[in-house]
């Protein structure tokens, strides 16, 4: 029993040594069989941040926390079809004062909690032999909200439609998978291009580690006018870009049952925090 422990707290230990990388969300090519449940209850974190990356970098006039829970689930309709469903709870917070900022100070020191994003998908498999090929349709609902006071907003304002094709294969002990598409959103705000990919090695038992790269691009054509809080926080900009590179785990404590930790960051952006988000959650499935 104590050797079982101990074999449990080194891998764990080694999973933490691993998560000095960064982690982002990959878009899976898989779809869930009939009947099947896959469920994700993930919490990040981007804590105390000001400097934001910009092709003229400025920072917020308040230092800004971002938390987000998200509960994120897949259910097979058939062998092909599979319901996708993501629900964030957003907590955000503005606190000390940024005496650095070029920013004149208007936004009061405070936090809100409320409902990001909401998104409803469908995955649908097209082929699946050596490789697995499936195409995707996710739309994310204008239920973000916002305080002027604070220059807190909780999601875009707008209504996101991104078809995407997905493509995996797997092999005895990795696999790898990359997606393609387009979001296309309403209110004005810009579309943009989302090209990602990752490889996942099962190293040590029970413990798969995902490398991964993630790229939005946009294709600035919104015109959308923001009020002038909201660039005190830079929370939910126009033209957000990014490209992300990293590392995450993920650990089985049975077949259907673990949990996944990391960290995400951007080599290069636009309109993002330059700083890293740390992640973790609990996953099940129900075959």
């Amino acid at each position: 029993m104590k050797h079982k422990k101990g074999k449990f707290f080194s891998h764990l230990i080694i999973v933490a040594i691993l998560l000095i990388f960064q982690e982002s969300k990959a878009q899976s090519a898989w779809s869930q069989k009939k009947g099947e449940i896959y469920s994700h209850l993930s919490y990040s974190l981007i804590s105390n941040y000001s400097d934001i990356y910009s092709k003229t970098a400025y920072s917020t006039t308040r230092k800004i926390s971002d938390n987000t829970l998200q509960l994120y689930g897949e259910y097979g309709l058939s062998d092909k079809l599979t319901l996708i469903v993501s629900l964030p709870l957003k907590s955000i917070s503005t606190g000390t004062e940024v005496a650095a900022s070029m920013l004149p100070l208007s936004i009061d020191k405070g936090s809100k909690t409320a409902l990001g994003n909401v998104i409803i998908g469908i995955k649908h498999k097209i082929f699946d032999r050596k490789f697995v090929l499936s195409g995707q349709l996710n739309m994310e609902a204008n239920t973000g909200s916002s305080d002027l006071d604070l220059g807190i907003r909780t999601g875009l304002n707008a209504w996101t439609f991104t078809p995407t094709l997905n493509f995996g294969r797997g092999y005895n002990n990795y696999y790898v998978q990359a997606f393609s598409g387009i979001a296309l959103r309403t209110n004005n705000y810009s579309s943009n291009f989302k090209l990602g990919g990752e490889f996942g090695w099962t190293s040590i038992k029970n413990i798969t580690l995902i490398g991964f790269i993630d790229i939005v691009a946009s294709f600035k054509n919104g015109t959308v006018m923001l009020p002038n809080s909201t660039f005190e926080t830079a929370l939910y900009l126009n033209n957000q870009e990014y490209t992300a590179v990293g590392l995450k785990a993920v650990y089985h404590f049975t077949d259907n049952f673990g949990f996944t930790m990391g960290l995400g960051g951007a080599l290069s952006a636009n309109n993002v925090p330059k700083q890293l988000a740390l992640s973790g959650g609990l996953f099940y499935q129900l075959k």
